[in-house]
């Protein structure tokens, strides 16, 4: 193959990228298709600042580093070469010559497409040419408020969520899970999907959180082309989707990011830095401009190029502080002493500025499990600038209230009214996420206490708890209809249970449940404002009752009254307090027998408020409260 020394990158990128705001560095640095001097080719490019020679190397050369030798471009550390004769579908690697002699053979970071395992080589790929469809769905982004929107998040493996039958490994392609995913989502009333595992990971078994083509839609499910179809097609039927993004760790895998050149470049040197031991990955070194780049410019590619709605940003708190999980003396404090990595906090500032003022309406989703201060404030006013935060408080104290035995319950009444202390410190999303499900912490119905019919009574007061607790939702597949087993990456939903009306029930509740927080202002409109929260039940532990009011601040809905009864003793004329009086419906009763209850309160399909003051409002109503059940009552229009 010719090969010529072809400066794409000019002085201005290198100056840019080496001070860390080339937000499109992604288009000179990897691999490029075009023509340079008349001829067809691709033009080559990596940073590799300490290597000694860099090749491009593949089957069009015999994988040999001395035909296809890479330009040196200075002190930028980047090294360029144009070959001529290769484009689209092309597999390479680059060979690099540490200063100590030793040959490394890496995948591009900035690959676009990537060899499926064991290849592991990077493809040069064109992704220009698609002609997307969801200019409508884009324009509608630019101005959706996500304080005021409802967003509930259907978080999916798409490697586990349905096989197929007809071919190993059993993964579904891109176009089979638009065809099976996306009606199923719609159906169940969900809002976005939030997608394990999309960027280019090298197990199969596994969630995708060890990445090794950062820029690159993994082949499992088909070319880059195909996840833009996907996504595309969401847009058009009304579904966002959000991807998991790993900006935290990666993995030591020959060909990926570890030790690229010879020594550590994208991660810290010293290991109490740079080393996560529990995960076995490494840490990027946010200090440093280039990286600080590369992962910025990732970010962006995923928005602009593949039209994502949206990035969870996985194992925030391990950014945050130097000394997570790490015993003392094996962290390195900051300037000041401290425990919080600085360069991390201006890192991730950086990220939501630059994404927000690119991309208003776009989602940034902390999966941070701390305390740590102003993580959904705006980066101008001292925050991190996150859209929102997982409320990994609000799931542990649920998940730990509803294990004990009912009537152990009395004893644990703050685990379930706790939330609302913080509930609006901070913009949440409350996560049943796959964390949960795994390990042998077992599936969501078999957490619950009691027998088989308790335990769904209890799934289903979780499900409606949820649904009325200030914040948007994130749940994971399989829950919906109460799977037994633990979810496994290895294989299949279980979805035969579907034909157990015990479990299609449970998916019919949760339905209703989207459905009616999708569709009710007083529920998704006031989130994270809570001048639009009243309590009506707070105090009565020995009955494990509690209670209380939804509504919105603007007149646009009506409120709701929502009560709990977490025992399995049925409580009649149970009196509560209402601000209106006159009709209220009852609009959800999870012990109704279509969602496999006792049909206890089925009499009761609405109550009547008389005037007279319980719990400092003006009006009050005597209501059934069912065996282990939720209700909902509306005011009537």
């Amino acid at each position: 193959m010719t090969t010529v020394a072809a400066p794409r990158l000019t002085a201005e990128d290198l100056y840019l990228f080496g001070e860390g705001n080339h937000h499109q560095v992604h288009y000179k640095l990897g691999a490029h298709p075009g023509t340079f001097a008349g001829r067809e080719g691709t033009n080559f490019a990596v940073w590799a600042p300490n290597a000694s020679r860099v090749s491009v190397v593949g089957h069009f050369n015999d994988w040999n580093g001395d035909r296809n030798v890479m330009e040196s471009r200075g002190n930028s550390g980047v090294w360029e070469l144009f070959v001529a004769g290769i484009g689209a579908g092309t597999a390479y690697k680059f060979e690099i010559r540490t200063r100590d002699g030793r040959l490394l053979l890496k995948a591009d970071p900035y690959a676009f497409a990537a060899d499926l395992r064991p290849g592991n080589c990077s493809l040069v790929a064109e992704l220009e040419g698609y002609a997307w469809g969801d200019g409508a769905w884009l324009e509608a982004r630019r101005g959706m408020d996500p304080a005021r929107a409802p967003i509930n998040v259907y978080e999916v493996h798409p490697g586990s969520w349905r096989h197929a039958t007809s071919r190993t490994p059993p993964f579904l392609r891109w176009d089979e899970l638009a065809e099976q995913l996306i009606p199923y989502a719609l159906d169940m009333g969900y809002t976005h999907l939030e997608l394990m595992g999309v960027a280019e990971h090298p197990l199969d078994a596994s969630w995708g959180y060890q990445v090794t083509g950062y820029f690159a839609p993994t082949a499992r499910f088909g070319p880059p082309e195909a996840f833009m179809a996907f996504v595309d097609r969401c847009h058009q039927a009304g579904l966002g989707v959000i991807i998991d993004w790993v900006p935290a760790h990666f993995p030591k895998d020959a060909h990926g990011l570890a030790d690229f050149d010879g020594s550590p470049l994208y991660e810290h040197a010293d290991p109490r830095q740079g080393e996560h031991a529990d995960w076995g990955t490494r840490i990027f070194n946010y200090g440093r401009h280039e990286v600080r780049n590369f992962l910025i410019a990732n970010a962006l590619h995923w928005i602009e190029r593949f039209h994502v709605d949206g990035l969870r940003v996985d194992a925030v708190a391990s950014m945050l502080y130097l000394d997570y999980s790490r015993d003392p003396g094996d962290w390195v404090p900051n300037r000041y002493g401290g425990r919080e990595n600085l360069e991390a906090i201006d890192f991730l500032k950086q990220l939501n500025g630059v994404i927000r003022s690119r991309h208003p309406g776009v989602l940034t989703i902390a999966e941070e499990s701390t305390a740590f201060p102003g993580v959904t404030r705006p980066e101008t006013e001292g925050g991190l600038g996150f859209s929102m935060k997982w409320n990994m408080g609000w799931m542990n104290d649920t998940l730990r209230y509803l294990s004990f035995d009912p009537i152990h319950r009395r004893y644990h009444h703050d685990s379930v009214t706790f939330s609302f202390v913080y509930a609006w410190s901070e913009r949440y999303m409350l996560p049943l996420s796959h964390d949960e499900v795994v390990h042998g912490k077992g599936s969501l119905l078999a957490k619950m206490p009691g027998d088989d019919w308790q335990k769904r009574a209890n799934l289903r007061l979780l499900a409606a708890y949820m649904a009325v607790h200030p914040g948007k939702k994130l749940l994971f597949m399989g829950s919906e209809w109460g799977q037994w087993e633990e979810w496994s990456e290895a294989g299949s939903l279980h979805w035969h249970l579907l034909g157990d009306f015990r479990h299609s029930s449970l998916a019919d509740f949760n339905r209703v449940l989207n459905r009616l927080y999708r569709d009710t202002a007083a529920l998704h409109a006031t989130d994270w404002n809570g001048e639009a929260f009243r309590w009506l039940e707070l105090h009565n532990s020995p009955e494990s009752v509690f209670g209380f009011l939804r509504g919105p601040l603007d007149g646009s809905d009506r409120p709701l009254a929502c009560m709990f009864n977490a025992t399995p003793v049925p409580r009649p004329g149970y009196r509560i307090g209402l601000p209106a009086g006159g009709r209220w419906n009852k609009i959800v009763d999870s012990d109704d027998t279509a969602w496999g209850g006792s049909g206890h309160a089925r009499h009761e399909a609405w109550v009547d408020a008389q005037p007279g003051e319980w719990n400092g409002l003006p009006f009050h109503a005597d209501v059934t409260l069912p065996p282990l059940g939720a209700v909902l009552f509306r005011q009537d229009g």
